[in-house]
């Protein structure tokens, strides 16, 4: 099966927030908020201003090694597990939850842009080596949105009495249930199995949604070379203590934003505010904010209480228990991996650019921001009847509506168009308007109002054609409609609703490599792949 893939500019998709779209097209002051420009050069800077600072390289290459001492592990990533010892190594990061099952589509495309991009960097930079990393955000608590997958347009949601971080969690039997239903759905398609077997190898009951996340993704884009970093690790939190005390201490982070959201504020629009103290407790079940409250740190709907000598003791003997929230997350990260490039979505972009006064409180550098890549995938039927309504791809991305006026006018030509006929209308009410003026000044608004009034009418008219002409395009409007859904569902992307199984049941691994082989790099567009029978 082949594919063909074609970009458009991500402002045409009117899908994108004014932020990401600045950003990318380095307009307004989105850029002011980053350290440096997402561009070869700007990796470059990044590249030397990382050099200086220390990584506790082998700690991380031990974690490794232990976190994938179970698994049947390829070459490349035991190779570039062991170029992380070396000083001339760096990281290009993109993270996110460990979803079941994958979860939505974007997974893998973040996933696949830092194993093409880490590629394209060894050639711009042949003396340096990169090497993609999935850092997984094991420790999200939002159940909800982590342990549900959408399957043929139904939710499917993980019903579980467990608690606190999703990666802690262990496959149950309400889990392996589900998969069985994934399961019926994949047995009934023409390809998929292999990656049917690697979900059923990766979600057996016992391990943990961590042990699961790392098994699956290793399976997938292990011979890649990409590398998955669990950081709910206490070796790896040893190296965040500082900054985390810091925190408890002083409240560091939340001073460092306000003045970047103040200005962030004059033109876009804020992701998050943080709290006076960004880190969490884990302990077991329990995954919850910690408040400082007089001389005391509360554990928020737990009995749990500190004096600030006893957290203090807590944070250096348990590390594993503190959690940073999102405004520090970028920066435990960054202190743990060599980091050199961060891929995310728009929202991720947007709370990442809050924090560059945070990086420089914490003394950690901020990587390039490079925004993911984004995909549209539509079917051979699904094009041929969308062309043959003489609509183009980037039609697929205007409101329906104007899709529906547009295609109607052009079928009738110019007979539902009166843009003649209002000119004429305008000229005849200017010359009457100057004729009574010159009668008598105060008829001028008398007239201007029957000119409004008389555009009006024929404005209503001109709807009602369009009307009347719709119902005769009845079929041809129900199938634009009907694209428009299939594509874009409830209104919104397909890449943030439809799991793989959609795909991959579909296409097999073909569908992942054209994914692969369509992925830009640091080039910024929206690219639609299309099937060719």
């Amino acid at each position: 099966m082949k594919f063909n893939a074609t970009s458009i500019d991500y402002q045409f998709t009117g899908l994108f927030s004014n932020l990401v779209k600045d950003y990318i097209q380095d307009k307004g002051t989105a850029r002011s908020f980053v350290a440096f420009d997402p561009s070869y050069e700007g990796v470059a800077k990044a590249i030397e201003q990382r050099k200086k600072y220390p990584t506790n390289r082998k700690l991380l290459v031990e974690v490794l090694q232990k976190q994938y001492s179970s698994l049947q592990t390829h070459a490349k990533l035991n190779d570039h597990i062991q170029l992380l010892g070396s000083e001339n190594t760096f990281v290009v990061t993109t993270a996110h939850q460990p979803n079941i099952f994958t979860g939505p589509l974007y997974f893998f495309y973040k996933i696949i842009h830092a194993i093409q991009l880490a590629a394209d960097l060894k050639k711009q930079f042949p003396e340096i080596n990169f090497v993609p990393v999935y850092y997984m955000g094991s420790e999200d608590a939002d159940i909800e949105e982590v342990g549900s997958f959408v399957l043929g347009g139904t939710t499917h949601q993980w019903i579980t009495k467990q608690k606190g971080a999703v990666g802690r969690m262990k496959v149950d039997d309400a889990l392996v249930g589900l998969l069985q239903n994934l399961e019926g759905y994949w047995s009934v398609k023409s390809n998929g199995k292999e990656a049917l077997a690697i979900l059923k190898a990766a979600y057996q009951k016992n391990k943990t949604i961590a042990e699961a996340t790392i098994e699956l993704v290793n399976a997938f884009f292990g011979e890649y070379g990409l590398i998955v970093v669990q950081p709910d690790d206490a070796l790896l939190k040893s190296l965040f203590i500082d900054t985390m005390k810091k925190e408890l201490l002083k409240g560091f982070s939340h001073a460092a934003i306000q003045p970047t959201l103040k200005s962030l504020t004059a033109n876009y629009h804020v992701q998050t505010e943080g709290r006076a103290l960004n880190l969490f407790y884990l302990k077991e079940d329990i995954r919850a904010r910690i408040e400082k409250q007089g001389n005391q740190f509360v554990v928020t709907d737990t009995e749990i209480r500190f004096s600030e000598e006893a957290i203090l003791t807590e944070l250096q003997n348990h590390p594993e228990r503190f959690s940073p929230n999102v405004i520090l997350r970028g920066v435990f990260q960054e202190t743990i991996l060599p980091g050199v490039v961060f891929i995310g979505g728009g929202g991720e972009l947007a709370y990442w650019m809050e924090l560059k006064n945070v990086f420089a409180e914490a003394n950690v550098p901020m990587p390039v921001l490079q925004l993911r890549n984004s995909f549209l995938f539509i079917r051979s039927k699904q094009l041929q009847q969308w062309t043959a309504l003489g609509l183009t791809k980037e039609d697929l991305f205007k409101p329906v509506l104007d899709i529906e006026v547009a295609f109607v006018k052009k079928q009738s030509g110019e007979l539902l168009s009166l843009e003649a006929e209002l000119k004429s209308l305008e000229q005849v009410y200017d010359q009457v308007q100057k004729r009574v003026k010159s009668v008598d000044a105060t008829l001028g608004a008398h007239a201007n109002n029957l000119a409004h009034q008389s555009t009006k009418k024929l404005l209503e008219l001109e709807k009602k054609m369009i009307r009347a002409e719709r119902r005769k395009q009845a079929v041809a409007i129900e199938r634009i409609h009907a694209i428009k859904q299939a594509l874009f569902p409830n209104n919104g992307l397909q890449e943030r609703i439809e799991n793989i199984a959609e795909w991959m049941g579909d296409y097999g691994q073909d569908w992942l490599d054209a994914v692969i082989q369509s992925s830009p790099t640091m080039q910024q567009q929206f690219t639609i792949v299309d099937q060719i029978d």
